[in-house]
């Protein structure tokens, strides 16, 4: 009797916490599941996917509830190889920091407690933090000065001392909300399941550390309905910080439209209008602006000046540095973050992680696409052709000048062309980096273009349009970074990008995925040209949405345009 070949492990663990996931063979989607809640998608060549588990990642499923045993015999299942014995050991050492430190609240002093108090003396003997401690201490604890809560627990993060806060938040003033019983269109309001759900992961442990933290939904999956469902949880004033003014705009309008606020209990604080209410929905830019010659920045007096009890941070991946300086002395103050990624650029996710709180709750891009909460997309990266004198240029430019040459490809202009009759009747925006090619595109195939010069009533104007179908099609600069209200848009077209940010390929897509009225897929293009750097840049654009399971089906042009090829 011949015995059935064992199947091979997908998973290969190496000892620095780099784990290579194998797509193609058996029991890879298992091993995939556990990767996304335990590590971060680094690249992907081929069928071969690398990933790396960070701390970040593993204080995040900690806090999630994973055990460092339950991530080990998840690995373990998983590994070709087995898992090295330096990287179990490194798993329970991060893991297992996890609510080792702890800082509550007896009265009016706040304490940092220790299960071991071994390591309340190790960073009690730490000079940048010494000064925050107060001479008061105990068995397992010691005394924090108030001021210090946030800072400290950034620099504990730094350091790798994940810090859970259980100090609990203030009230804030009161304020009588509700989500209305229908919506501005008529229809029943009713949370979907995983909205209740991110709420409650959100706000329901009030005796503990809930209060705090990050909710991470795909674009149009409904994440202002998270915020504005909380809101009415909580029934305090609150202070929503937006990307920019569009955003502002469109937080006033689902208030009004489907909470039983009035126009007098919101106020907009922008560049524009300085309006301080019960609600204020303000930008990260007036925020971070100042005023020539001046050390302190006026609009900061808007986060002390009324007695909030909550804010949130709507695309809070975006959130510019001098913000988390803020955060950090707002501990006290119930914080939300709201984003479809938390990945950052920047290297500041431990900030997010100390100063707006943990990631609580976390859906799938593909799982709710499945469930219909949003289109399914089709994801084609088309490769054109890099000639004549902008050839010439690119092989002449030092490296740091080839990108926007190769982005700035006059060939593509082209290939929008035939992709808009491919895809005529279909909203569509074209989304681009530089200027001055989509004033090219524009201008050469007629189509309206909204960048961030643009006063805010034209654009609203022309989103307006394109939302009544009145305009087909829309080239959009980097405000398509940001959540705009597009839900009809089918087709994205992008024509170039901010060099590997994959952000910015998360948030692109994310302006097609409103489930259709129809129940129609969406398409996204991602044109880049051939054998130029723009080829490893969309590599490393699209590690998040790969991680998500989303497909690259890549091809080029003009032979075969986007029309199958190699998946990527």
């Amino acid at each position: 009797m011949t015995m059935p070949t064992p199947a091979i492990a997908p998973l290969i663990v190496q000892s620095d916490g780099t784990l290579l996931l194998d797509e193609r063979l058996p029991r890879a989607e298992e091993a995939l599941a556990l990767l996304r809640e335990v590590a971060e998608l680094r690249k992907r060549p081929g069928s071969l996917h690398t990933y790396a588990m960070t701390p970040v990642t593993m204080w995040n499923a900690a806090a999630s509830g994973w055990t460092p045993e339950r991530v080990l015999a998840g690995l373990r299942a998983a590994a070709r190889y087995g898992v090295p014995a330096a990287l179990e050991r490194e798993v329970q050492r991060v893991m297992g920091r996890y609510g080792q430190l702890r800082l509550v609240r007896l009265g009016d002093e706040l304490r940092l407690t220790a299960q071991d108090p071994a390591h309340l003396r190790e960073i009690a003997a730490m000079k940048e933090i010494r000064g925050w401690l107060r001479d008061e201490a105990g068995d397992g604890w010691i005394g924090v000065c108030p001021e210090a809560r946030g800072w400290l627990k950034r620099e504990l993060a730094a350091r790798g001392w994940p810090v859970v806060d259980e100090a609990g938040y203030r009230s804030g003033e009161a304020l009588r909300m509700d989500l209305c019983e229908t919506s501005g269109s008529g229809r029943p309001i009713r949370l979907r399941d995983y909205q209740a759900e991110a709420v409650e992961a959100f706000a329901g442990s009030t005796a503990g550390d809930g209060g705090s933290g990050v909710v991470v939904l795909p674009c149009g999956a409904g994440k202002t309905w998270v915020g504005m469902a909380a809101m009415a949880r909580l029934r305090c004033e609150t202070l929503i910080l937006t990307p920019n003014g569009i955003s502002v705009t469109q937080w006033i309008r689902e208030l009004l439209r489907n909470t039983t606020l009035t126009e007098a209990d919101i106020g907009a604080y922008t560049g524009d209008t300085k309006q301080v209410r019960p609600v204020t929905v303000a930008t990260y830019q007036v925020l971070t602006h100042r005023q020539a010659g001046k050390a302190d920045n006026p609009h900061w007096q808007l986060f002390v000046d009324r007695n909030w009890g909550l804010i949130v941070y709507d695309e809070v991946h975006l959130l510019p540095a001098p913000v988390f300086r803020l955060t950090a002395d707002l501990q006290a103050t119930r914080r939300l973050g709201l984003t479809a990624t938390l990945v950052r650029e920047d290297g500041l996710a431990s900030d997010v992680f100390a100063l707006v709180g943990p990631k609580r709750y976390d859906a799938p891009w593909k799982s709710l696409e499945q469930q219909g909460w949003i289109a399914e997309a089709a994801c084609r990266e088309v490769r054109v052709p890099l000639g004549g004198e902008s050839a010439e240029r690119y092989a002449a430019a030092p490296a740091r000048a080839r990108h926007r040459i190769a982005g700035e490809n006059p060939a593509k202009t082209e290939v929008v062309r035939r992709l808009l009759a491919r895809h005529d009747g279909e909203p569509t925006l074209v989304i681009g980096q530089y200027l001055s090619q989509l004033r090219d595109v524009s201008e050469g195939l007629g189509i309206p273009l909204v960048t961030g010069e643009m006063p805010q009533q034209d654009r609203q104007r022309l989103f307006d349009r394109f939302n009544s179908g009145e305009v087909g099609v829309l080239a959009l600069s980097k405000v398509a970074n940001f959540a705009v209200d597009l839900p009809d848009a089918a087709v994205a077209i992008q024509i170039s990008g901010s060099f590997g940010s994959r952000q910015e390929e998360a948030q692109r897509l994310g302006r097609i995925l409103r489930p259709k009225r129809d129940g129609a897929g969406a398409t996204f293009y991602s044109l880049v040209s051939e054998e130029t750097d723009e080829v490893e840049f969309a590599r490393k654009r699209q590690r998040f949405l790969l991680e998500q399971g989303y497909e690259y089906e890549v091809s080029r042009w003009p032979a075969g345009a986007a029309e199958g090829g190699a998946k990527g």
